[in-house]
């Protein structure tokens, strides 16, 4: 972690600053990362010491840095580069570190072959050797610091003003005394214990206010992509360089990492009305909470803005504040942007710009405070009924068997969600967390309206609008049992054309109906018929399930049997010649062009269908059924067609029929061609 510092705490660097460092993983540098020129926040009592400085970046391992500052501006005294390393785990100490200016020189070589510092480089390390080590001289490079020695220091080198006081009268631990409890659940915090804040490095006792008035918001201005396992190291880096600042501890009350992490910043008691040194001016009564990052464009992660919002909540909820508020707050101390003394509103949650000149927290997160606010404050939003499982729509109206599962959907973050409730007429019939989206329920037979109740962690509570269900058990009816007839279409003797016919009705609303046998498929409510084949020969059964829209099914099936009678079967009149090609039923047909010439078969069944050839040269024939004559068949086709059941004729039950055609001799045209005849019975 690095930062520029200068001098006189109230100096701006106009200049714009850039720094980019020699990667350890890569052994690359680093993109270069842009500086806010004014960190903002400070201590509202004057210290000796305390400097002015620019928000921090963080890197991780690095082996060299570099600085670019434009020449556009006068420098602040005191220029310094501030470097620390806060260890590799909580327990393992820091090490702290600076660079300072050191008087005129070359510009830096913008592209350098490597980190090693040049005899012309503008600035002068803290080490004893003025060249930082590189990969190949390791085993040269200064020994790193113990554990017992990795505090964060001073070096002696620095100026004298860069060095904290330590003047003030220590006192004794931070007080014990609980703060007032909230009226939310406080959200789970990491001790400066856990994150490795090494107590010795400053034993100014905590400053307490009285209240908790204002949230100030704030980003710490450092590089999104860091991993949450750093965090603690991030936060250790924090403090260290507020130290180095001249502040008597880190300046944020809380610090919270873009996985939700929160930690606790400044000594003294998450839940005591501890004055920080991250509103200057307004430090007194207020609390600073920091997200670790840049959020100038970047949206921040949701877990951290939940986090933000709870803690806000929390805190505020200690002195039965309302985060949608907004209070007078009067300035402590002159800060650049208001005078001593000078009053103005601000919103119980604000960003820092609200109450100092700087950009922080980004204008993306700043945008997001309202947001933010109703989330700290509840109650529940974007509550709404997404769906309903178990129950299908009818109108404005589902309709079930009885057991449906709710399913919901809320935009406030679940941890600040007590519980949701689904109510049926108004009554709760089931709780959940406010980590759940769904709850399952059983309505008795009857109408209903269902709604779902969220209770947010304030205690106010957000019900959706009702939804109308109905419960019923009744299932659909078959008013038409399901019935088998032949159909025309290309006969074979593996697959026969059949149509299946039905009629389902519901008095609440039919859904589907489903074939399952002898092959699935689901057909709409009106739907009354399917074009299906059947095997020769063999009896093939056709089920049907209908289902209503409450999930109601009632079942029914029918079964047939085609049958195909060749021609050769045929009781023959007139001249008939036997014609053979594969593309005939059994390789044969009979074909007659003789006026009057006719074909018959006897048969038991309760549908038939005539089996014929068709060309551009096939001629007509007269049809009778059981003596009378039915129709006469045009039998003349553009494009040529085998095995064609081109008539087809059903009755109501099985029974013995004769069929009979006869050759009509059509002009031009004569012949007649046929199959034979298939059958259901």
């Amino acid at each position: 972690m690095l930062r520029l510092s200068w001098d006189d705490p109230r100096a701006r660097l106009q200049s714009q600053v850039e720094t980019r460092v020699h990667t350890v993983e890569t052994q690359k540098w680093s993109s270069w990362v842009t500086l806010d020129s004014d960190g903002g926040g400070g201590e509202d009592t004057p210290r000796k010491g305390m400097r002015g400085a620019t928000d921090p970046a963080w890197f991780g391992p690095s082996d060299g840095v570099e600085i670019k500052i434009a020449a556009d501006g006068t420098l602040p005294d005191g220029l310094r580069l501030d470097v620390v390393d806060p260890g590799a785990s909580p327990h393992a100490g820091m090490e702290a570190a600076a660079y300072v200016m050191a008087g005129e020189s070359p510009e830096p070589d913008d592209t350098p072959a490597d980190p090693v510092a040049s005899s012309t480089s503008p600035v002068e390390t803290l080490e004893p050797s003025a060249t930082p080590s590189t990969p190949e001289d390791e085993t040269s490079a200064t020994p790193a610091p113990t554990a017992s020695e990795a505090s964060p220091q001073v070096s002696p080198s620095l100026p004298t003003s860069a060095v904290p006081s330590t003047s003030q009268t220590p006192t004794a631990s931070p007080s014990t005394t609980a703060g007032p409890t909230s009226t939310v659940p406080r959200p789970s915090i990491v001790s400066r214990a856990d994150w490795g804040a090494d107590e010795s490095l400053n034993n100014d006792a905590p400053e307490y206010g009285t209240t908790i008035n204002a949230v100030f918001i704030h980003h710490t201005a450092q590089t999104n992509t860091y991993s949450c396992a750093d965090s603690p190291a991030i936060v250790r880096g924090l403090r260290a360089l507020h130290l180095n600042q001249g502040w008597k501890d880190i300046g944020y009350n809380f610090v919270v990492d873009k996985c939700g992490t929160i930690f606790e910043g400044r000594k003294g008691g998450v839940d005591r009305p501890v004055i920080g040194a991250q509103a200057e001016g307004f430090n007194t009564n207020t609390t600073g909470i920091a997200v670790i990052g840049t959020y100038t464009t970047d949206d921040a992660p949701n877990a951290a803005k939940a986090s933000l919002a709870r803690l806000a909540a929390w805190k505020l909820g200690q002195y039965k504040v309302d985060p949608l508020g907004k209070v007078t707050l009067t300035a402590g101390k002159a800060n650049g942007k208001f005078a001593l003394g000078q009053s103005a509103v601000f919103n119980r949650v604000s960003g820092h710009r609200d109450a100092y000149a700087t950009e922080c927290p980004g204008t993306t997160l700043y945008n997001q405070l309202p947001t933010l606010r109703a989330w700290a404050a509840g109650p529940v939003a974007g509550l709404a009924i997404k769906t309903v499982t178990g129950a299908s729509l009818s109108g404005s109206t589902y309709l079930t068997k009885g057991s449906i599962t709710v399913n919901w959907t809320a935009t406030t973050p679940t941890s600040l969600i007590t519980k949701y409730e689904v109510l049926v007429d108004g009554k709760s019939v089931a709780a959940k967390t406010g980590t759940a989206t769904s709850a399952a329920v059983t309505l008795a037979a009857g109408g209903h309206t269902v709604q779902v109740r969220a209770t947010h962690q304030s205690g106010k509570t957000t019900t959706t609008s009702s939804i109308a269900v109905t419960a019923e058990t009744a299932p659909p009816v078959f008013s038409t049992k399901p019935t088998l007839s032949l159909r025309t279409g290309t006969v074979d003797t593996t697959a026969v054309p059949v149509t299946l016919a039905w009629k389902a009705t519901d008095a609440a609303g039919l859904k589907e109906v489903r074939l399952t046998a002898p092959a699935a498929k689901t057909y709409g409510p009106t739907t009354a018929s399917a074009p299906l084949t059947a095997k020769s020969g063999a009896a093939t059964s056709f089920s049907l399930t209908a289902q209503d829209l409450a999930g109601n099914t009632a079942a029914a099936a029918t079964s047939g049997t085609p049958v195909i009678v060749q021609e050769t079967a045929a009781t023959k009149t007139g001249t008939w010649t036997n014609k053979a090609s594969s593309s005939y039923l059994g390789g044969a047909s009979l074909s007659s062009s003789a006026k009057n010439a006719s074909l018959s078969w006897t048969f038991t069944g309760r549908s038939v269908a005539w089996i014929v050839s068709r060309a551009a040269t096939s001629g007509q024939a007269v049809i009778y059924v059981d003596g009378t004559k039915t129709a006469t068949v045009d039998l003349k086709s553009s494009a040529t067609a085998y095995r064609n059941a081109l008539w087809t004729k059903s009755w109501s039950s099985a029974g013995k029929h004769t069929v009979k055609i006869v050759v009509s001799a059509t002009s031009g045209r004569p012949a007649v061609t046929t199959d034979g005849i298939a059958y259901l019975r």
